[in-house]
């Protein structure tokens, strides 16, 4: 009976993240001020799992660092999370929180970037670990 349950709840989960072509309309957020810099950017490619779609940036605004994504759109998800990372695939990363709706987003980054060791922004589904998009960070 357990194995039944387990494998129930693994065929549940595993439907959640399914590829779709929803894609989530968004809302705009704030940016950083005009004193902010960008540091790093990158375009969204599609991962196994979504379709995902704008651009990440890093900005710097005296000592804090904001990620934002800009004109952003995802297929639909549940518990997806936006992650910078050291591989594109994450596995050593820092979860930056739950996606907001799409379009305009700001992340605050509390650790310094300087020497920034995450080459990619992801967007994960947390409760089956599927990627549905990356993009790769470059100065």
């Amino acid at each position: 009976m357990k194995a039944v349950l387990i494998m129930l709840v693994i065929a549940i989960g595993s439907a959640a993240c399914q590829k779709t072509n929803d894609v989530v309309p968004g809302e705009r957020v704030e940016t950083p001020d005009t004193s902010a810099t960008l540091k790093y950017s990158g375009t969204f490619k599609n991962g196994p799992y979504g379709r995902v779609y704008g651009d990440a940036r890093i900005y710097k605004q005296g000592e804090r660092y904001f990620l934002q994504l800009e004109n952003f759109k995802s297929s639909n998800g549940p518990n997806l999370h936006v992650f910078l990372s050291k591989e594109e695939t994450p596995v050593n990363y820092k979860d930056l929180g739950a996606l907001k709706p799409g379009g305009y987003q700001l992340y605050e980054i509390d650790e310094n970037l300087d020497k920034n060791p995450y080459f990619f922004v992801c967007i994960h589904c947390v409760d089956v670990d599927h990627l549905f998009g990356s993009a790769k960070l470059s100065l």
